[in-house]
């Protein structure tokens, strides 16, 4: 992490102190109207309100229990920022939104890109996303944001790529580092076939939902609770290109058979970090 990184996390998490911890969160009811005003809005293209239909984005934080008032960190919301364009708005007045990005190595083309990409996002918009905190998912295995400090971190089809670099232990204990006692940790991902082993590596892009259960929960978490959210039963998972033969990546090419099916089947998890 860079020194400006760092001073400016360490910025952050003094506002959040000084702010006090006696806070008001929002009750369900208005955090579902915030959410529909944020999913409705013009920053958002079309092309990104369309996948809605797939991730349902207002039904499935509604279930991980984000508030505006939350201090929240997601994990590479990079290059795309999809689900940044929904929190960080939700979050601005009277939360805090961390993006915790990809570590790049120096020389990736292909890392460095993508952090240009989601650093150009914000930029766009200081509006929108100003009070955005940038942080990093440390691959040497440091913390994320200072331990115990924030409400909720949350996670978007991101364990079979951790799977695939071998650090999906060390990237979901600096999660559980990061939250607070009692906090909330939401993961969705591509769902695998249980009846098929799982690939270590998860090649394919599927995880299946037992093995991720059993990965988080050796990290300290405990599962609270499950949701069919994003599930997409015709889904058949078994595509030579793997979940990347689906929208929106259409690797496999035939668009119209594979728009059919639409999105991948998804589980949709809540942790929680237990108070002792």
């Amino acid at each position: 992490m860079s020194a400006s990184m760092r001073a400016a996390l360490a910025a952050a998490i003094t506002a959040a102190l000084l702010s006090g911890c006696a806070t008001q969160f929002s009750t369900r009811q208005e955090t579902a109207a915030a959410l529909d005003k944020v999913l409705a809005g013009e920053h958002r293209s079309e092309a990104n309100k369309a996948r809605d239909a797939y991730r349902h984005p207002r039904e499935t934080l509604l279930f991980f229990g984000l508030r505006p008032e939350m201090h929240v960190v997601e994990i590479w919301p990079d290059p795309e920022g999809w689900y940044t364009e929904i929190i960080a708005p939700l979050l601005r007045e009277k939360g805090r939104y961390y993006a915790a990005i990809i570590d790049a190595e120096p020389g990736n083309a292909y890392e460095e890109r993508r952090v240009t990409r989601f650093r150009e996002k914000l930029a766009s918009r200081p509006d929108l996303y100003d009070r955005v905190v940038v942080t990093q998912l440390p691959a040497d295995g440091g913390d994320i944001v200072p331990p115990g400090t924030v409400d909720m971190v949350l996670t978007f089809r991101n364990i079979h790529n951790w799977m695939a670099s071998g650090t999906a232990e060390q990237a979901f204990a600096a999660m559980f580092r990061a939250l607070k006692p009692g906090g909330t940790l939401g993961v969705v991902e591509h769902r695998g076939d249980p009846s098929k082993p799982q690939d270590p590596q998860a090649k394919s892009g599927y995880v299946n939902e037992q093995y991720a259960i059993d990965l988080i929960e050796a990290q300290g978490f405990r599962l609270v609770a499950k949701s069919e959210i994003n599930a997409n039963p015709r889904d058949t998972k078994d595509y030579a290109q793997g979940v990347w033969t689906l929208p929106p990546v259409f690797r496999a090419g035939d668009r119209e058979k594979y728009a059919a099916i639409g999105e991948s089947d998804r589980f949709t998890l809540k942790f929680v970090k237990p108070q002792n």
